[in-house]
C-alpha cells in the first residue's frame, strides 16, 4: 500500500518502517483516518478480527451509539433501576427509585416510566388512561424520581421504570425495568380546565383560570407552574395564589412562557393542567389589557370579585387602624406589595413592628393538643429540638421536628426564634426544610418542621465516611445548589451557609434548613465567609456561592472541618494570599475545579447558582466524568493548596502536560488546534483560550498559572557570571 499523494496513509494503514510505503494495521488495531500516524489499539469491548481495519467492531452485546467517534469504547444498555418506592400526596404520588449497578459504561442514563391500570378480580391491565400526568415528564428523565398525578383512588396501577442509555435502542432485548404496585385512597380536585391571559408586559404576565370542574372539598389555593420555553422545562417555578388569578414577575422581554394550574384542598393537590403558552411583549413596548374574551364560569368571576372585595376592606380597615402611628407600616405596603393578586415576595420578618405579625402572615398556628412531643434529637440555634407527631382532626398523623422557646429568654432571642419561621414559612421547595405550623398563642413557643431523621449533613457524612460513590456526594451537594438557586431568585441572600446548616432525611434528600445570620454571631461563620464578607461585610449572592463551594468542600472530606485546626487569624491570611483547599482524598478532579471557581476573589467571576446546578446535571448524566482525584483512604499532607512543581524533562508532549496538571479533558482541544509543541503553547494568552473551548474561569485561572510556569522552564538560562 503506497501512502496517499505520497505521503499520507489510507484508513487502516500506518507508515512502514524504514521506507515510505503504508503498511496495514495488524489485528487488534484500527486507525480511522488518513494520515502518518501509527494504527491505535482496540477500544475497550471491541476487536478487530482482520488487518487494516478502519474501526473497530463491538464485541457482542456491546454497541456504539451513532454519535460515538471510533476512538470510543463499546458500550452496553443500563441495568434495571434499583429499590422502588413511593410516597402518596392525594391522588398523586411521588415515585422514587435508585440508579442501576451498572450503567453500561456511558454517562447518558435516562428513565422511561410506563403506567398500567389494572381492573379488579385478576382482570387485565391496560395503558393508563390520558389523565395520568408525570411531572416533569414521562419519558427521558434524568432525575431518579418523578411526580404522577390524575391518578383515581381505590385503583391499583403498576408503575414500571426503564433505564436506558445511547445504546439501548440498538439492542435487540427490550430495556431492563423494574415495576411496582400502587394504589391511592383519597380524592383531590379535578385538573384545571383552562388558563386564560388578562395581561401582559415585557417582564410580566397575568393570567386567571376558572376552578375545577370536580372540587371534591374547599379548594384552598392555587399553585402556577411556569417556565420559559427557551429553557428546559425541568427549570421550572411555582408561585401560589389563594385567588384564580397571579401575575408572574422579572419574566424577560419576549419570551415566551408555559403555564399550568393545579388546585389544592386538605386531601392534596390535585393534577396540573394542560399547558398553554403566553409571550411577554418585546423591550420597549407599553403593557397592553386585552379585552374581555375570557371564557371563565360565573362562579370564578364571582369568586375572585369577592375577594377583591373583601382584599380592599381589610386594606383600608387596616390603613384606618395604623393611620396615627405614622407611615412606616404603609411604606413597608408600598415596598412589598405585589403588582397582581397571588404573587409572593420575600419579606424580611425584621421590618414586622411586631413579629407575631410576620408569624399570622406567613405560617399556620397549630393547637398544642394536636402534638405530642417525643425524645430529643439534637442541639438547634435556639435549643433542644425534639421528634414529635401532629395530627390536626381530620387529617393523618405526621412526624415533625419540634423546637420550643421556654420563657424566661430576652426580647430579642424571641423575636430571632419567631423571625426563623416566619422566613422558612414564606419558602416552598423540595430542598427547602418544609414549615409545618407554630405555636404562639400559648408557652411555650414552638415551631414545627418537617423531621429530617438523619440529622445535619456534616455528622451524618462524619459517622459514614467513605460510604458513598461521587455520584451520590454529587447529587447531596446538586441538592444543596437547587435550594440556593431557589432563594436568590426571590433576592434572599444566606449568609450562614455550611453543611451543619443542612439536614438529610432517610431518603439521602439535603435541605437547608437554618436561614439567615447565626445567631451565635457571625465569628462562627468564618470558615464559610468570602473575601468581602470578612473585610467589608457585604453580603450578596456571590457570597453565598463562596460558602457554598466551602459546603462542596465538607462533603467531598466528609464533614471534614474547612481549613481544619488553623486558628481564624491564619484562615483569614491565607485566604488574602488566595490560597485555596487542595482537593479532598478521592475528589473527582473536575469538582475541585468547581470549587475554585466558586473561589474566585472578584466576585463577579464566581458563577451563579443555576450554572452550578446545570454542571452538576452534567456530572450526573455523565458519571464517567467523576473519576476519583486519589486514594479514599488518604488524608491531605498539606495544609493548603500551593502550586504543584511539575517534573518538565518527563513530559514529552502537551497532551502529558495537560494531563499532569489536571486538564486532561482539553487535550483533543489542543491537538485539532495544531498545538503540537511546547513553544505552541507557552505563547497562549487569555483571549485564546475560549477557542480552545476553555470556558470556565477557574480552568483559564489555572492554565494561565502554568502557562507562566512553562515559559520559565522554557527560557534559555542566562550568561553565567565568572
Amino acid at each position: 500500500m503506497v501512502a496517499v499523494g505520497g505521503c499520507r496513509c489510507q484508513p487502516g494503514h500506518q507508515p512502514a518502517r524504514g521506507d515510505k510505503a503504508c503498511q496495514a494495521c495488524p489485528r487488534g488495531s484500527y486507525k480511522a483516518l488518513a494520515g502518518n500516524a501509527p494504527c491505535s489499539p482496540c477500544p475497550a469491548r471491541s476487536h478487530a478480527l482482520a488487518p487494516a481495519a478502519p474501526v473497530c467492531p463491538c464485541l457482542e452485546g456491546f454497541f456504539r451509539a451513532s454519535s460515538d467517534p471510533p476512538e470510543a469504547p463499546c458500550t452496553g444498555p443500563p441495568s434495571a433501576p434499583r429499590e422502588l418506592w413511593f410516597e402518596v400526596q392525594g391522588s398523586a404520588l411521588m415515585l422514587h427509585w435508585r440508579l442501576p449497578r451498572e450503567l453500561g459504561g456511558r454517562g447518558d442514563l435516562l428513565f422511561n416510566v410506563v403506567c398500567k391500570e389494572c381492573g379488579g378480580r385478576g382482570g387485565p391491565c391496560r395503558r393508563c388512561r390520558d389523565e395520568v400526568h408525570f411531572d416533569p415528564r414521562q419519558r427521558g428523565l434524568t432525575e431518579s424520581r418523578v411526580l404522577i398525578g390524575g391518578l383515581r383512588p381505590h385503583v391499583p396501577y403498576i408503575l414500571e421504570v426503564q433505564a436506558v442509555n445511547g445504546v439501548s435502542e440498538l439492542s435487540p432485548d427490550p430495556p431492563q425495568a423494574a415495576a411496582i404496585n400502587v394504589s391511592t385512597s383519597h380524592a383531590v380536585p379535578s385538573a384545571v380546565p383552562a388558563v386564560h391571559q388578562v395581561s401582559r408586559a415585557s417582564n410580566s404576565i397575568t393570567v386567571s383560570w376558572p376552578q375545577p370542574d370536580q372540587t371534591n372539598g374547599n379548594i384552598l389555593d392555587y399553585q402556577l407552574r411556569y417556565y420559559d420555553q427557551a429553557e428546559d422545562e425541568s427549570h421550572s417555578f411555582t408561585l401560589t395564589s389563594e385567588t384564580n388569578t397571579a401575575t408572574v414577575t422579572k419574566l424577560s422581554p419576549g419570551h415566551i412562557y408555559g403555564f399550568q394550574v393545579r388546585a389544592r384542598t386538605a386531601a392534596g393537590h390535585g393534577p396540573y393542567g394542560g399547558k398553554v403558552y403566553f409571550q411577554t411583549l418585546p423591550q420597549g413596548e407599553l403593557s397592553a389589557q386585552l379585552p374581555e374574551r375570557l371564557s371563565l364560569v360565573v362562579g370564578s368571576i364571582l369568586g375572585a370579585l369577592a375577594f377583591l372585595l373583601l382584599a380592599a376592606i381589610t386594606v383600608l380597615a387596616l390603613v384606618f387602624q395604623r393611620k396615627r402611628r405614622g407611615t412606616g407600616y404603609m411604606e413597608q405596603l408600598q415596598q412589598y406589595s405585589s403588582p397582581g393578586l397571588g404573587v409572593k415576595y420575600y419579606i424580611d420578618p425584621s421590618t414586622y413592628e411586631d413579629p407575631c405579625q410576620a408569624i399570622r402572615e406567613f405560617a399556620r398556628e397549630v393547637d398544642p393538643t394536636y402534638i405530642k412531643i417525643e425524645e430529643v434529637i439534637g442541639a438547634g440555634s435556639f435549643g433542644e429540638v425534639r421528634r414529635g407527631r401532629l395530627q390536626p382532626r381530620g387529617r393523618r398523623e405526621q412526624a415533625v421536628a419540634i423546637q420550643a422557646l421556654w420563657t424566661g429568654g430576652a426580647e430579642s432571642l424571641q423575636m430571632a426564634f419567631l423571625g426563623q419561621a416566619a422566613m422558612l414559612g414564606q419558602f416552598q421547595h423540595p430542598n427547602i426544610l418544609r414549615l409545618e405550623g407554630v405555636v404562639t398563642r400559648s408557652r411555650p413557643f414552638m415551631v414545627l418542621t418537617e423531621l429530617m431523621e438523619l440529622g445535619p449533613l456534616d455528622s451524618f457524612l462524619r459517622q459514614r465516611e467513605g460510604q458513598f460513590s461521587s455520584l451520590q456526594l454529587v447529587a447531596m451537594q446538586r441538592g444543596v445548589a437547587a435550594a440556593m438557586q431557589y432563594l436568590s431568585s426571590f433576592g434572599f441572600v444566606h449568609r450562614a451557609l455550611s453543611a451543619h446548616s443542612v439536614l438529610v432525611n432517610s431518603h439521602l434528600e439535603c435541605k437547608v434548613a437554618r436561614l439567615g445570620r447565626s445567631p451565635q454571631g457571625p465569628s462562627c461563620l468564618l470558615r464559610w465567609a468570602a473575601p468581602e464578607v470578612i473585610t467589608h461585610g457585604k453580603h450578596t449572592t456571590s457570597s453565598d456561592v463562596w460558602s457554598f463551594g466551602i459546603v462542596m468542600w465538607e462533603v467531598m472530606s466528609y464533614g471534614e472541618r474547612p481549613y481544619w485546626d488553623m486558628s481564624d487569624q491564619e484562615v483569614l491570611n491565607a485566604i488574602e494570599q488566595e490560597f485555596r483547599l487542595p482537593p479532598p482524598p478521592g475528589c473527582p478532579p473536575g469538582l475541585h475545579l468547581l470549587m475554585l471557581d466558586t473561589w474566585q476573589k472578584d466576585r463577579t467571576q464566581r458563577p451563579h447558582f443555576d450554572q452550578l446546578v446545570a454542571a452538576f446535571d452534567k456530572m450526573i448524566r455523565k458519571p464517567d466524568t467523576l473519576q476519583a482525584g486519589g486514594s479514599p483512604g488518604d488524608r491531605p499532607s498539606q495544609a493548603l493548596l500551593n502550586p504543584v512543581a511539575l517534573d518538565f524533562p518527563s513530559l514529552d508532549s502537551p497532551q502529558a502536560w495537560l494531563s499532569a496538571i489536571g486538564l486532561e479533558c482539553y487535550q483533543d482541544n489542543f491537538s485539532q488546534s495544531g498545538l503540537c509543541t511546547f513553544g505552541d503553547v507557552a505563547q497562549l494568552s487569555l483571549e485564546d483560550l475560549p477557542a480552545l473551548g476553555v470556558t470556565l474561569a477557574g480552568h483559564q485561572k489555572k492554565l494561565l498559572h502554568h502557562i507562566q510556569l512553562l515559559q520559565q522552564h522554557l527560557r534559555p538560562p542566562g550568561p553565567v557570571e565568572v
